[in-house]
């Protein structure tokens, strides 16, 4: 699978940082790199769905279509996320970016973000995770449209997609860390879904981690020595 980069195959001077990156045939699923660049109800996992509406596993976190909606735009949704390094809140778009939230929700349910890294940390710009592979390749088997310009801006605590080009979306998403993520406001090309309103001293600490050289993304140094891992994802609504 291509390289999902934030800024894929190409380069960007975003915030004074040159992100650059250019996907190989099995280059990385990144974030920002350069155009390369839940009365809770913990999982919902009991909650019956039109036939319609799910997706067929094919294979390990592998489907064989984006789910159709499941969820209700018109209600609030967070995310729980717990890691290896601690636990932070996502409030959830789901008014904005329904069809995102609706993907990031079915895959959270489907518990296929448990055990995966952050796999693509840049300190004063973005961790990134979502990778089935974990190291940057992976996806869900499908892609979806994009939701841009839906009113919401980047910054530090923004959640959004990574991409390999209009309407690629599947599974892997970063978190805005530093002042350099304000430079994707200039090119708007990646779905805002979400904030972190509470726990960013541990988004923080991720993107704290000591970081080498990544072969699959051009020897960019982003791959975590000690890869922090998402525990779980709960998902809640009212």
């Amino acid at each position: 699978m291509k390289r999902i980069s934030l800024l894929i195959c190409g380069s960007l001077i975003a915030a004074g940082l040159l992100f650059a990156g250019c996907a190989n045939e099995e280059s990385d699923t990144t974030a920002p790199a350069g155009q390369k660049q839940e009365q809770k109800q913990p999982t919902g996992q009991n909650k019956q769905q039109p036939a319609e509406a799910v997706p067929k596993k094919v294979g390990e976190r592998q489907y064989d279509r984006a789910p159709g909606m499941m969820i209700d735009p018109a209600k609030e949704y967070r995310a729980i996320v717990s890691t290896t390094a601690g636990e932070f809140t996502i409030q959830l778009f789901a008014k904005d970016a329904p069809k995102t939230v609706n993907n990031f929700v079915f895959l959270a349910r489907e518990k296929f973000y448990d055990n995966m890294p952050f796999q693509r940390i840049i300190k004063d710009f973005l961790i990134q995770t979502g990778d089935p592979v974990g190291n940057g390749t992976g996806g869900p088997g499908y892609t979806f449209e994009d939701e841009l310009n839906n009113g919401h801006k980047y910054e530090i605590g923004t959640v959004a997609m990574v991409n390999n080009g209009p309407d690629t979306n599947g599974s892997q998403f970063f978190i805005g860390t530093g002042e350099q993520v304000k430079g994707l406001n200039n090119i708007p090309n990646y779905t805002i879904f979400g904030k972190v309103t509470k726990g960013m001293e541990v988004v923080q600490k991720i993107a704290a981690s000591e970081t080498k050289p990544n072969p699959k993304a051009g020897g960019e140094n982003t791959l975590p020595v000690n890869p922090v891992t998402i525990k779980s994802i709960t998902i809640e609504e009212n």
